[in-house]
């Protein structure tokens, strides 16, 4: 399962993914889309780890999570069920 990480800080947010490397090479840091976030998402694919930077809280969502965790903290087109 992909885990995408979602930043929300006070001026806004960002979606992030980590790609592992092999061996010696430091692992990158990507910016990711919305987009393509919510398509593995919704698909069962993917799980998403808010952070929240101010209140220094981190939640783990999947699509298996609460819909109302989904709504408030990634938006209402991650809901599986809609």
């Amino acid at each position: 399962m992909e885990r995408y990480t979602k930043v929300i800080e006070l001026m806004g947010s960002y979606y992030t993914k980590e790609y592992r490397k092999k061996k010696h090479h430091k692992n990158k840091l990507r910016e990711i889309k919305e987009d393509t976030v919510r398509k593995f998402f919704i698909q069962g694919k993917a799980e998403v780890l808010v952070i929240m930077e101010e209140r220094g809280e981190e939640i783990l969502l999947d699509s298996n999570s609460n819909s109302a965790d989904i709504r408030k903290y990634l938006g209402k087109s991650f809901c599986p069920n809609d």
